[in-house]
Formats: structure tokens, C-alpha cells, sequence
């Protein structure tokens, strides 16, 4: 059987990944639950991402999208591939970017 990834949004800033995890156990055997953090500010970006087998998954999809969690509708569904990055970084000097930002690298 395969995973399947669901895109959990709308969450509640106090929303933790046990809470997470706790809810979608109801449907299913829960792979991994996670709640995107900000790095800079150390808080819940206000989404995540849980992983099912892919039968639970669909079954907590129909279920869950819209479901009431801490006062707010959280939508969910199936998550999108993630893109790929360019290979550099921030600030990669192969592509110009620090001359179209102003800087003349001197």
C-alpha cells in the first residue's frame, strides 16, 4: 500500500503536532504529522502536512475538510508536490542576483 501527503490548512496558531496527529488517528494509521513553523519567529505558519496509508487518507479527507478545529474551519486535502528549488541558495552569485539587487559586489 502507498502513503499518500495531505495538506492540512487554516489551522490554529496553537495547533501542535500531537494535536494533529491525535485527530487524524481517528481515521487511520498516521505516518508523521507536522505543523510548519516559522523559523524567524518560532510560531505555526497556520498549516501542516500528515501522512497516511492511502485508503485512510482519502476516508480522513472526506471527513475532516471543514471540520471544526479550535474555532476554525480547517480545510483539507491532498498535498501538492513540492516544487523544486534552484540549486545556490539565496544570493547565488551564478545568477546575477546580487547585481539586480542593487549591489555592485564591490
Amino acid at each position: 500500500m502507498s502513503n499518500k501527503k495531505l495538506y492540512v490548512g487554516s489551522l490554529s496558531f496553537k495547533c501542535t503536532d500531537e494535536d494533529l496527529s491525535n485527530l487524524f488517528a481517528q481515521y487511520g494509521n498516521v505516518i508523521s504529522a507536522r505543523v510548519i513553523i516559522d523559523r524567524e519567529t518560532g510560531r505555526s505558519k497556520g498549516f501542516g502536512f500528515v501522512e497516511m496509508e492511502e485508503a485512510d487518507a482519502q476516508i480522513a479527507i472526506q471527513n475532516l475538510n471543514g471540520f471544526s478545529l479550535a474555532g476554525r474551519a480547517i480545510s483539507v486535502n491532498e498535498a501538492r508536490p513540492q516544487a523544486e528549488r534552484p540549486a545556490g541558495g539565496f544570493g547565488s552569485r551564478d545568477r546575477g542576483e546580487y547585481r539586480s539587487r542593487g549591489f555592485n559586489g564591490r
